[in-house]
């Protein structure tokens, strides 16, 4: 997702996605700190919950 939204190669220190999936999820989940759709996988990264 790094390198097709910022075309850059991924730093694992950087934040950016982190704040920019926690604005998606401020704009696309019915409550933000309970996300259903955007989810976590923790060591890996961020994916769409298929079974919604």
């Amino acid at each position: 997702m790094y390198q097709a939204v910022w075309e850059e190669d991924f730093l694992l220190s950087d934040n950016n996605i982190m704040a920019f999936i926690r604005k998606l999820r401020k704009k696309v989940e019915p409550q933000a700190d309970l996300p259903g759709y955007i989810i976590t996988i923790w060591g890996i990264g961020y994916k769409f919950n298929e079974n919604i």
